[in-house]
Parts: C-alpha cells; sequence; structure tokens
C-alpha cells in the first residue's frame, strides 16, 4: 500500500516511511492512496473477536508488509494487554438506543491510548530494523502528551519532546506527563495556546536544520498510525451491539479531527454508519465550517474541555483532500489562504461535508448540565468532553431507532473541575495513580518562541 500527500507534491511513501516521517515534506498530511474495503460478510465473521484480534484484521492491510504478521500480532497483542479492561473498549448503555463507549482503559486513561501505545512499538521496531534514531517532536492540548510519553518511554531509539499550553491543561493531565522521569522525555510548557504549539511542531517539521542530520518523527494526528489505530474502535463498537446487520451512529468529541476522521474511514472501509456527528465546545470552527461554511480561525478560548481547545484542526485537510477529489493542488491553495485569512469551501465541496457530518458546539454551562443530568439519570460519570458528545447526540439524531454511540474520551478524574460544577463530588484517582500529586515533577517553561524551542531540543538530544 501506498500513500500520498494531500498537498500532492511530496513522493508517495510505504507505511514505514509515512510512519517515521510524520508529516509529508510539501507540509501536507499522509493517506492511503487507496482505502480497503471489508464486505458485511467479512464484517460479520469478526463478531466475537477479542479487541486485539479484530485490530489486526483492520490494521494489518495498512502495514502490508512493512512489518511481518507476527510481529504486528506480537505489538497489538501487547499494545491492548495493558488496559485495564478485558474487553479494552467496553460499551455502556445510558438509555433506548443511547451507547457510551468507554475508550479511557489504557495506562493514561485517555482514547489516545489505543493508537500511541502501538505506535511507540511500531516506531521502535522500524528503527530497530533500520539501526536508526528518532527525535519525537508533538504538541498536546492534554491527552496525546501522556500517551505518547508512555508509549515512547521506554525505546532506545527515540528522544521524545512534547510541548503543551502552559497551565491551559488539567492537573492530573500535566503530571501524568511531566512525573514520568526518564532521560529520553522533556516535557515543554509553552508560554501560549495548543495552535501555537501545533504550529511550532509544523514549522519545524518543514524546516529540521536545527536538528544537524537528527530527523523529526511525530505522534501527533498527523501521523497516520494514529487515524490507522483509531479506525478499529468504531467496528468494536458496531460489532458489538449487532453490527454489520444493523446500522448505527457515532458522536465524537473533536478538536483536531482525527477521531472522528477515524469513523469516517471506517464508514468508507464497509461498516455501516448512519451518522456521524462531530461535537466541539466553544473553539467551534469545525461546527461553523460544517453548519455554515465558516472556515475563520477566531480567537481560541480556554475552557473546561480543555482537549479540544483547538481551532485550526490539522486532520479536517485530510476530509478535505477527499472531498475535493483528491486534488492536492486545490487542498495546497485552499490551506495555504487559511493561513493568512477565512476562507469558504466551494458550494459543492460545503454540500457533500454537509451530507457527511452534522455538527454541534457545546459552551461550558451545557457541559456541566449535561454532566449533572446524565448523572442524576443513570449515576453515570461522564468527563466534560464525553458530555459534549452526548449533548451533541442528543441535539444532533436525526432517527433515534438507530443505535446512537457516544465516545467517552477520557476517564472524568482527569478534569474534576467541571464535575465539580455540575455539583458532584470530585472523582477519585484509580489505584495505579493514587499517588500522582506526590510524584517528582520535570518540565521546562520556554517562550512562545521557535527558535528558542528548536534550541532546546537540539542541546537535549541523544546522539548514537
Amino acid at each position: 500500500m501506498k500513500y500520498i500527500s494531500t498537498r500532492g507534491k511530496a513522493p508517495a511513501m510505504n507505511f514505514e516511511e509515512v510512519l517515521l516521517a510524520g508529516l509529508a515534506s510539501d507540509g501536507g498530511l499522509y493517506v492511503p492512496e487507496t482505502l480497503p474495503t471489508f464486505s458485511k460478510e467479512e464484517i460479520a465473521s469478526w463478531v466475537g473477536l477479542p479487541y486485539n484480534e479484530l485490530a489486526y484484521n483492520v490494521i494489518k492491510p495498512f502495514v502490508d508488509d512493512c512489518v511481518g504478521d507476527a510481529d504486528l500480532k506480537q505489538m497489538i497483542d501487547e499494545t491492548y494487554a495493558g488496559f485495564n479492561h478485558i474487553a479494552v473498549a467496553p460499551m455502556k448503555e445510558l438509555g433506548t438506543n443511547e451507547w457510551i463507549l468507554e475508550l479511557f482503559h489504557g495506562p493514561t486513561l485517555a482514547f489516545k491510548d489505543f493508537a500511541l501505545q502501538l505506535l511507540g512499538r511500531l516506531m521502535d521496531y522500524a528503527l530497530e530494523k533500520r539501526g536508526e534514531h528518532l527525535v519525537i517532536m508533538g504538541a498536546t492540548s492534554g491527552d496525546t502528551g501522556s500517551a505518547a510519553i508512555e508509549g515512547c518511554c521506554h525505546s532506545k531509539h527515540l528522544d521524545i519532546f512534547i510541548l503543551h499550553p502552559h497551565n491551559r491543561v488539567s492537573e492530573v493531565q500535566r503530571r501524568q506527563m511531566t512525573t514520568v522521569i526518564k532521560d529520553n522525555v522533556y516535557n515543554i510548557a509553552l508560554e501560549g495556546n495548543f495552535d501555537d504549539c501545533q504550529q511550532m511542531v509544523k514549522d519545524s517539521f518543514a524546516n529540521q536544520d536545527f536538528l544537524k542530520g537528527m530527523k523529526l518523527g511525530a505522534v501527533n494526528s498527523i501521523n497516520w498510525a494514529r487515524i490507522m489505530s483509531q479506525i478499529v474502535y468504531y467496528f468494536s463498537a458496531s460489532l458489538a451491539i449487532g453490527g454489520p446487520e444493523r446500522e448505527v451512529s457515532f458522536s465524537v468529541p473533536t478538536g483536531n479531527f482525527g477521531d472522528i476522521f477515524a469513523g469516517y474511514l471506517a464508514k468508507q472501509m464497509g461498516l455501516p454508519i448512519k451518522q456521524l456527528v462531530v461535537a466541539t465546545n466553544r473553539n467551534d470552527i469545525l461546527h461553523r465550517v460544517i453548519s455554515g461554511n465558516d472556515m475563520s480561525k477566531g480567537d481560541l478560548v480556554h475552557t473546561l474541555s480543555p482537549s479540544m481547545d483547538i481551532m485550526v484542526s490539522s486532520n479536517f485537510e485530510r476530509m478535505l483532500f477527499d472531498v475535493y477529489g483528491k486534488d492536492g493542488a486545490a487542498i495546497d491553495d485552499l490551506m495555504a489562504r487559511f493561513s493568512k485569512e477565512s476562507v469558504e469551501l466551494d458550494s459543492d465541496r460545503w454540500d457533500k461535508v454537509r451530507e457527511l457530518f452534522d455538527s454541534c458546539a457545546v459552551d461550558d454551562d451545557a457541559t456541566c448540565e449535561t454532566i449533572k443530568q446524565v448523572y442524576a439519570e443513570t449515576e453515570y460519570l461522564l468527563d466534560p468532553h464525553t458530555a459534549i458528545g452526548v449533548k451533541a447526540a442528543r441535539e444532533c439524531n436525526r432517527d433515534k431507532s438507530v443505535p446512537m454511540i457516544t465516545l467517552a474520551t477520557a476517564h472524568p478524574v482527569k478534569f474534576p473541575e467541571p464535575v465539580v460544577k455540575a455539583g458532584l463530588e470530585s472523582p477519585q484517582l484509580p489505584a495505579h495513580m493514587v499517588d500522582l500529586f506526590e510524584r517528582e515533577e520535570k518540565l521546562d517553561v520556554l517562550d512562545n518562541d521557535l527558535n528558542t524551542v528548536q534550541q532546546f531540543i537540539a542541546s537535549h538530544v541523544h546522539t548514537e
């Protein structure tokens, strides 16, 4: 399988090359040249499979012959053996045809674990084979960082530098990153917002001269392997409640568009999905594009759902590439204009986006009210991102005869403030994290300046 850039200028690559490259050399994002598809009969044959076996079936076509079958199976088995629920991604029923897909049973209590625990193993495998060392540079609005660090900290072939917006992630999120004291782990608290962090990563990938011959790798969802791994749990959720004979719908809390793009791909690959709902907070560029063709950045707002405090949704470019008929030149032009000004999609392309997605933006008050309401109805405690997903699901559901599944992207303990604001008791840390607030922290607070950050990285990289 070959992968091509959304900007149309970078060379096509195989899976291993894309895994280690992250962002394409032309500034675009890699996508498969063609998607694998599964028949309804093939999907039906997977009913009852353990999560790791299902993951192998879905992931294998994307990896092709870059990883041996036995090695891929072993990495997938080891990844999901580290989750603390036997189902890995269990389903919980909130009400009639209303479901929660729990994606927080991994080691860092967030959905990012599904991809990043596997990503670290895949990178180590490829680097060991090549005899190479890689510098990981990533930006996080909260959850990506801890999951990436957990997945990469044991590698002898990786140095990992994670940028997070200083004082704009929850304390639990920060400590999950900064209490991993390893020689190859560096946490950079940037005096800026998430979009500043993300832009620095993109700028650094575009010009890697500061590394003096070393190469950058990506753990953000710009890395195709992230998206690939997330496709699996859409199949898992569907099969758990009657798929593929029965259509299902999904509501996805998303800021960077990666998680719901995985759902879109699952549908393209043959999974019967009725509706895909984009659930956002006040940083609502995705909702504005989908509902009103308004692709303008606006001012980033700090909210009670900080993992979605994003105004530049990188993975939306992958979706636009599809909608624009894989026209790399058109996407290159569109994204160049978007970097400088507000843009609108061509009307026929916007119509296509609206056919594919519904959307809803939920503010902090409605988030807290949803947490309170769902707890009163079911005694089930939602984190704020999941609450936004539930609220959006209820607002946008066009066919209540079809099961609506909201992705629960994080454990509520990671975001106690909105839970308390909802009038409920602050959630407790799970047993394996009970001493989190007593652990030593290590981080570096840096100015919002690209040269400063790049000099810091260059001076701390290990050379083999």
